[in-house]
């Protein structure tokens, strides 16, 4: 799935419109509280900048209406921060594609930036509506795509514009190259053997990456919650755990499906209250008591898959073992996130909470990928192919 990057380019005296993602979290304030997705992106940026383009950014923060700016929306702190970053100046855009980004695209100089405000202040970001998308298209000379976590949807910016730049170059941005190196190319020829680990609170969440991992993969360790559905469909008990009672069935067929490959929980650590200071017992999985609830993986079960961890010579994992974020209920994690940190393996972080709790606990820089898209890596792991990806130029 090898796409053209934007170092593939000359974006000298050009106009580059990129699609960024700058949905940033701020505090109350409008103030971010993590700049993480803006430090990713500058590789592209000053790709561009450095080479004599000039650079238009286009991003989404949060969930506005569509209807207009909405000032707790707004892009202005991403354009001030990233001033920051890049230690000169950056422009900013009150509007998309009205008289403000008009005026400040066309004073651009080779090597400036000017971010546009907020593209879902505008209907025609996400509902198809072709005047917006070609009027974005035709500010630039190339188009340019490093927003991963929303690559997996539809809007405007990811499909319609670059259906608008016609022939004109439509590339990737380094962050985007980078996911799909990972999340698509390693894992369909994947050094073996070849390990999964997925967690979090749902099978549904995961019905199809589990279906899709059980066909490429040599083992597939379930952890989290949803193992929980995985002993009710064993015939187990399990307290008062979150189960999905409708996806017993599905978790029969896929227990079915995937034999030996499966690999489950040995034990469960419970406790009788959502608190990190309630009472706590370790049970074999499949007898949780009545009044008692499973939050994390026990010590055998951390322990095997620990063991199975450093054996493997790819490994993809995608959502905690339990509660992380209570201790002791983080501990499962803990171990399972240290065994991938020290194997030798391609490691490969699903995004999400398994991203948060791989910087949490401070294993980032010893993973080979941690990705920045949460939704948009499951949906890679499911195998999905993306209209935004696939519309860019081949390699």
């Amino acid at each position: 799935m090898a796409k053209k990057t934007i170092a593939d380019v000359d974006p000298n005296g050009k106009v580059v419109l990129m699609r960024v993602d700058f949905n940033v979290p701020q505090d109350d304030s409008g103030a971010i509280t993590d700049d993480r997705r803006i430090r990713m992106a500058l590789p592209s940026i000053e790709s561009v900048i450095q080479r004599g383009g000039k650079l238009i950014l286009m991003s989404h923060l949060g969930r506005p209406k569509g209807k207009g700016p909405e000032p707790k929306y707004t892009l202005k702190p991403a354009a001030e921060r990233l001033s920051q970053l890049l230690n000169k100046p950056v422009a900013f855009a009150a509007d998309t594609v009205g008289p403000d980004a008009h005026a400040k695209v066309a004073a651009l100089q080779p090597g400036g930036v000017v971010v546009l405000e907020n593209v879902r202040f505008n209907a025609g970001e996400q509902e198809p509506e072709a005047t917006y998308a070609n009027a974005l298209a035709a500010m630039a000379d190339i188009y340019c795509n490093d927003a991963f976590g929303t690559c997996h949807r539809s809007d405007a910016s990811m499909v319609a514009v670059p259906k608008a730049m016609g022939n004109k170059p439509k590339v990737s941005g380094f962050l985007v190259a980078k996911e799909i190196q990972y999340l698509s190319d390693t894992i369909s020829q994947p050094k073996r053997p070849f390990v999964a680990i997925l967690g979090g609170a749902k099978v549904s969440d995961k019905i199809n990456v589990i279906n899709n991992l059980l066909g490429i993969c040599d083992q597939v360790l379930i952890g989290g919650a949803m193992a929980d559905t995985f002993s009710l469909a064993q015939g187990g008990k399990v307290g008062g755990s979150r189960v999905e009672l409708d996806k017993v069935e599905l978790a029969k067929e896929l227990l079915a499906k995937g034999g030996s490959k499966l690999v489950l929980p040995l034990d469960t650590h419970c406790g009788d209250a959502f608190s990190s200071d309630c009472n706590k017992q370790v049970v074999k999985a499949g007898q949780i008591p009545d009044g008692w609830e499973g939050y994390d993986i026990g010590p055998e079960t951390a322990k095997k898959y620990a063991q199975l961890l450093k054996g493997a010579a790819t490994v993809v994992w995608n959502g905690p073992m339990g509660v992380f974020e209570k201790p002791p209920f983080d501990e499962g994690t803990k171990i399972v996130a240290q065994a991938i940190a020290e194997s030798d393996a391609i490691s490969i972080i699903g995004g999400g909470d398994s991203a948060a709790a791989i910087e949490q606990l401070g294993f980032a820089d010893q993973v080979t990928h941690v990705s920045t898209g949460g939704g948009a890596s499951l949906s890679m792991l499911e195998g999905e192919k993306f209209e935004a990806v696939e519309l860019l130029d081949n390699a």
